[in-house]
Formats: structure tokens, sequence, C-alpha cells
């Protein structure tokens, strides 16, 4: 294996403050790129790997992470898709997913802004494990009128536990991983397939979760 520094890779590139004042931090612009290293099997550690890998490419837990360039602010911005450099800074530092200050916290928990899927079981999102970071609340407030995944429904939820549990990723099949993901969904960090998944977003899970009123809290 060859052993060149990739670009941007999750410990090697500091993603920084909020690029624009109106995005949300992290959402991707045009000019970031994903690129798309070739992928491996490792016969000797069973599991997929970039032929060119270098330590940063994987977290603490030995997940491998997708590689993104870093460019903020230039281009376009591209909502619908979320930038794993950034995205995995405020999960890990707890910070608000759209200004990229520090997500709200008070007795009852951290303040997290979902869509509504309460129907789902008794207690949601109590147990749910989910890519989204908390949200501070003046922009919660902001978001329940801008953001376009919340028009058919959203439930503010304090959190008082919240573990990072795995990640949400593409997983590849070990037979042939250069053709890219066969599916993607959450992988728990100690499930199996975490060892074929190649990581886009880090994923905490939600527990002691108590619905709170956004409007009272104005």
């Amino acid at each position: 294996m060859t052993t060149h520094t990739p670009a941007h890779s999750p410990a090697t590139a500091e993603p920084g403050p909020r690029p624009h004042p109106t995005v949300p931090y992290i959402a991707t612009w045009t000019a970031e790129q994903i690129l798309k290293p070739t992928v491996v099997f490792d016969r000797r550690r069973g599991r997929i790997a970039y032929d060119d890998e270098v330590p940063a490419d994987r977290d603490s837990h030995g997940a491998l992470w997708n590689r993104i360039t870093l460019k903020p602010g230039q281009g376009t911005p591209q909502l619908g898709k979320v930038h794993s450099l950034r995205q995995r800074r405020a999960m890990r530092r707890l910070l608000c997913q759209v200004c990229a200050g520090p997500a709200d916290l008070n007795e009852h928990g951290m303040l997290w802004l979902l869509g509504d899927y309460s129907q789902d079981w008794p207690n949601w999102p109590d147990g749910m494990a989910t890519p989204h970071p908390p949200v501070c609340l003046p922009c919660a407030h902001k978001s329940t009128r801008a953001c376009p995944h919340l028009n058919s429904g959203f439930a503010a939820v304090r959190v008082k536990q919240y573990p990072v549990v795995g990640v949400y990723g593409g997983i590849h099949d070990p037979r042939i991983p250069g053709r890219g993901p066969v599916i993607d969904e959450v992988v728990g960090y100690h499930h199996p397939n975490i060892r074929y998944t190649i990581a886009h977003q880090l994923v905490r899970q939600l527990l002691d979760c108590q619905p709170v009123d956004l409007d009272a809290t104005a």
C-alpha cells in the first residue's frame, strides 16, 4: 500500500466555524466533493479498506470514514446533503447543527429537533439512533419555519443520555468491495457489518427523552 495523506479525512481536517450565516453548518457546498479512493478487502484484518489507507481514515472505534474535500462557503449550498466532517464534529462536540454554537442543554437534557414519527412506537423517540446533531434554542425556532424536512411535522425533545453508538454509512459486499455500497443504513460499532461499512455520519442513541413545547420557551 502507498502511504500518501488524503486531502481531507476525518482526523486530518478540522472543519472550523459556520461558513455562512444563513446556511446550516452541516450542509454541503457544491465545491465540496466526496473522494473515491479504491476500496479493497483486507483479508488479514477481515474488513474493507482503502488501497492507500492511512490511520486518519478510521475513527477511534476502527470504523472507516469517507473522504471529502473541505471548501465551506464555496459554490452553492446543498441543503439536502450533509457534509460528513462537519456533521461528525457537531455530533462529537454536541454543537448545534445549524449555527455550530453549543447545543442547548438544561436540567431536562440536550435539545434535539426531529421529524415527527411519534406513531412508530410507544415512548418514541426513546431508544432511537439518530445521525442528526442537536440544536440550540434560537436555531430550533428558526428551523421549524425554514426547514423543509420539518414541514410535515416535528418534535422537540430533551434528551438526558445520548451515547455515541455507531455510524450511518454504506455497507459494502466484501467479495466485491470496489463496486460500491449495497445499502446505506445505521450500523452499530459492535455490529459485524461495521467491518464492511464506509461511514458518512456519526450516530448517537437518544435515551431518557422528554418532549417539550418550543412555543413555551420562546
